[in-house]
């Protein structure tokens, strides 16, 4: 399946065997403009709409559902089905020759869209794939004008060369690539739908404010869950960085967990024992509660998933033996946007120990802290695992792309 020619891809189906064609896009589309609506136009219901942004952000190779709406008003441009849509603004040259076929008709097309129609020895997908991916992306990339918003323009994409197979080839490349976009959108949606689930059970299984039972609870559970502050059935310390210019401190076996690693099986940086010894960093161990205090990753909690030492953005949390860790850890993840509303303005900031140690918690007997931390820890594992299997399936996209088109 690999041929050695600058005619013809890396990688592609064993019954073709013809080199591609090269021509002007000029001569193989026509080509308009959608009309002008925008963000502020959309209505509940209404007629169907697509918007330039959502090509960056909602919609795969094809559209087959819209579910965004305007009030229709004159001189608006429609879609006849079939149509390839290209953004003609965009944040960044590498992004914006994005481009989506229309299938349906009757769908508003927003401003800031090119609207290419293909000739009929071209098919609409295979055209909205290679336009976004291989050598034209790089030309239309290179094409694109403009600094904090980029433009592409209908005269860029016509003067874009086209490399392309004869039309029953295209049609298996559609084919493929369309079949592998609906089997990474169920994956998206199942992955969804699994931490919507979790975000409702996290607000659920826990008491309201106020509330000293929850609601929704394993049967066999009845008695009222009792107030604790967390320092108070929790010990906790946090640790240190050791003199980052000291050669002699880095390097060596120990990983050293930042607050971005809390929830990863491996570290970028490694600890000798002179640097263990020479600085404040601390020691925690697998199972350990892990919460990040400093930056962007404020709130976040995780568990110690290696034995290492932590810096100072992290506060190591060791639950006395009556309290369950993955029970703590579960309070502390569906608290997370609680605590920084309370005491990070706008976000930003930083959050210190004695102010974790003192949140309040309701805390139920220890075999329902152990039930309700084991569910969500499966489910936990069930969305990495969904998760793990989308970004395979994506990655899989990416290098296919790569290798079947010039």
């Amino acid at each position: 399946m690999s041929e050695n020619k600058s005619n013809v891809p890396k990688l592609r189906f064993p019954e073709f065997t013809d080199a591609w064609e090269q021509r002007r896009l000029s001569g193989l589309a026509d080509f308009s403009k959608g009309s002008g609506y925008s963000k502020g136009d959309l209505r509940e219901a209404g007629t169907p709409i697509i918007l330039y942004g959502q090509l960056y952000t909602k919609y795969e190779t094809v559209i087959s559902e819209v579910s965004t709406f305007v009030t229709e008003r004159e001189n608006s441009v429609f879609s006849k089905g079939g149509e390839v849509i290209v953004p003609a603004s965009g944040e960044t040259a590498e992004d914006i020759s994005r481009a989506t076929v229309v299938e349906n008709a009757g769908i508003i097309l927003g401003g800031d869209l090119n609207v290419l129609k293909a000739k009929p020895e071209l098919d609409p997908a295979f055209l909205a794939i290679t336009i976004s991916n291989g050598t034209q992306q790089k030309e239309l990339s290179k094409r694109a004008q403009g600094k904090s918003v980029v433009h592409l323009h209908n005269s860029d994409l016509q003067e874009v060369w086209l490399r392309y197979p004869k039309l029953n080839e295209q049609k298996k490349i559609r084919s493929f690539f369309v079949g592998l976009d609906h089997l990474i959108t169920l994956h998206q949606r199942k992955l969804g739908h699994l931490q919507e689930q979790k975000t409702g059970l996290l607000q659920k299984m826990f008491p309201k404010d106020g509330a000293d039972v929850p609601e929704i609870r394993f049967p066999e559970f009845a008695d009222a869950w009792e107030q604790r502050k967390l320092g108070d059935v929790t010990k906790s310390y946090s640790g240190g960085t050791p003199a980052v210019g000291n050669g002699e401190y880095y390097g060596g076996q120990i990983p050293f967990i930042r607050s971005a690693e809390i929830n990863s099986e491996s570290t970028e940086l490694f600890l000798t024992d002179s640097g263990l010894a020479n600085s404040s960093a601390k020691m925690v161990s697998v199972g350990d509660i892990l919460y990040a205090l400093y930056g962007a990753t404020s709130g976040e909690v995780g568990i110690a998933q290696l034995q290492g030492a932590i810096n100072q953005a992290i506060l190591a949390i060791k639950p006395d033996d009556a309290y369950d860790s993955q029970f703590i850890m579960q309070w502390l993840r569906g608290q997370k946007q609680k605590i920084i509303d309370k005491y990070l303005q706008g976000g930003q900031g930083n959050l210190s120990g004695s102010l974790v140690k003192d949140l309040p918690m309701q805390v139920p007997i220890h075999d329902e802290q152990q039930k309700i931390g084991s569910l969500f820890s499966d489910l936990d594992n069930l969305i990495t695992l969904h998760q793990r299997k989308l970004e395979h399936l994506q990655e899989q996209k990416k290098a296919l792309l790569q290798q079947m088109f010039i």
